[in-house]
């Protein structure tokens, strides 16, 4: 038999619904390579018990031709996702032995849609930083490279620990967030395939908080068909979201097909930044060439307002991130670290219980907002948030998607940024303009670096066209041909 965790996702359906094997098998593999591969801390917390009993009942469907479309498919969650009676902490301390009564709207969608929860994921804490380093159960390893090298390299973050299982075969596909790039980027690092969907497209009811009007749920996954399967799973119209957008989910996966003739592809002029690596725009130029030879016509677009993109972001989200942290105070749930009154446990339990990088991001968000640096900071930062939403406008009027590189480099080696947070910030250069529009965007592997680590490009689409985002995706992986399985270093 095949080993079973090479195949996607897409294979696993076909084979279960073929009966070549069955979801307790396919279920069992992923156990195995799970605990095999703990060298890399992907998983903060392993549920065998419910995912062989899930496994279980898929098998019953399957058997009594009831499949559903995820029926059987082990999957990855990430720590910021509520999990019914199941570790949920966003991987910071604050939230010690918390595990949630309810379950996340997203990932109740994919248990009703029959997939296999095999744990929670590891990721930066709270969702804060692009390197997966400052996670309270330490930094995750991604499972690539440098050629003749033993050194660890990040896989990027916040979902790194997703990235890092799905590129390791550790998991089928996983669930992660978007704030800033932190699915875009990980993806680019791990040679996995990450869509961040449009603002509102997924649901964040029971999803942890950072900055509510930037965050985005979506999938990680080995190939675009897999991540079309994924999304049209995950997304959906939801009432316990205000922001929740009410417009019909498309099949996804049905939208791949067909060539690129008459698509118009814009490249950002904008995007080709100071210092940026010679394979990198090598790169970027390869996949417009190969869009070119697939019937698109290229089109340099100009969006203006990109270069205060960065600098906005880094006010808005850390004063969304002040404001939703503020329920952290040693009260009800978590950690608690007693005092003197309760001024004082509450800032014991704060100073304890969040990291080095929360606390940073909480200052800076509490300092924008106060009295007199209102309107300096964060006004003016919602000002260009405003027009950055106008550039992609008026692109759009021209084209119907835009490319560009997903990241500035390849990973780089753990510890390299730790102590030059303003360095590690610049990861998100060409990711936080797709959060800050609201915009659907993707990264596919397209390439290695000299060094034999994987490369993406990113796609960035119109507000609910995910479906052109995906068919485009899918030619770009299909014209790169990669390989993307990394040497097993860690069994």
């Amino acid at each position: 038999m095949t080993d079973l965790t090479k195949l996607t996702l897409a294979q696993a359906r076909d084979g279960l619904a073929a009966k070549e094997f069955s979801a307790h098998e396919l279920t069992e593999a992923y156990l195995d390579a799970m605990s095999a591969g703990r060298a890399l801390n992907a998983y903060v917390a392993e549920t065998p018990d419910i995912a062989l009993k899930m496994a279980k009942d898929s098998d019953e469907r399957i058997a009594r031709g009831e499949a559903r479309p995820l029926e059987g498919l082990p999957i990855g969650v990430k720590d910021l996702y509520a999990t019914r009676d199941v570790h949920t902490q966003a991987c910071s301390h604050i939230l010690d032995g918390f595990k949630p009564r309810y379950e996340s709207t997203v990932t109740a969608n994919l248990w009703n849609d029959g997939a296999v929860m095999l744990g929670k994921l590891n990721m930066d804490e709270f969702a804060m930083g692009s390197s997966n380093e400052t996670s309270w159960y330490g930094p995750v390893a991604n499972p690539w490279k440098v050629s003749g090298s033993d050194e660890i390299l990040v896989p990027g973050g916040s979902s790194g620990g997703s990235a890092a299982a799905v590129a390791a075969r550790l998991c089928a596909a996983a669930t992660a967030t978007d704030t800033g790039g932190s699915i875009r980027q990980p993806a680019a690092f791990t040679g996995t395939v990450g869509i961040k969907p449009t603002y509102g497209r997924c649901s964040r009811w029971g999803i942890v908080a950072f900055a509510s009007s930037l965050d985005q749920a979506g999938p990680i996954t080995r190939t675009v068909r897999d991540a079309a399967m994924m999304l049209t799973s995950m997304a959906g119209h939801d009432e316990k979201d205000t922001t929740s957008a009410n417009v019909p989910v498309p099949d996804f996966e049905a939208a791949l097909g067909g060539d690129l003739t008459g698509l118009k592809v814009g490249i950002p002029k904008e995007y080709r930044a100071d210092g940026m690596a010679d394979e990198i725009t090598a790169l970027w130029e390869r996949g417009a060439a190969w869009l070119k030879e697939r019937g698109a016509q290229i089109v340099e677009v100009s969006l203006p307002h990109t270069r205060y993109a960065l600098a906005a972001y880094y006010i808005v989200a850390p004063a969304e991130a002040s404001s939703n942290l503020a329920r952290y105070d040693g009260v009800r749930y978590g950690l608690r670290v007693d005092g003197k009154d309760i001024t004082e446990m509450y800032e014991n339990t704060r100073a304890e219980g969040f990291g080095a990088e929360v606390r940073r991001r909480v200052m800076i968000g509490t300092y924008v907002l106060s009295a007199g640096y209102y309107d300096a900071y964060y006004l003016k930062a919602q000002k260009v948030r405003a027009l950055i939403k106008r550039d992609f406008d008026a692109a759009f009027e021209a084209v119907d998607v835009l490319l560009t590189p997903a990241t500035p480099s390849a990973a780089f080696a753990r510890g390299a940024m730790t102590d030059d947070p303003l360095q590690m910030y610049l990861n998100d250069i060409f990711t936080v303009t797709v959060n800050m529009a609201g915009l659907p965007g993707i990264s596919v592997p397209a390439g290695f670096s000299g060094e034999g680590l994987p490369l993406g490009l990113q796609l960035i689409g119109r507000p609910f066209d995910e479906e052109t985002l995906l068919k485009t995706a899918a030619h770009i992986e299909e014209a790169a041909g990669l390989d993307l399985a990394p040497a097993q270093w860690w069994k």
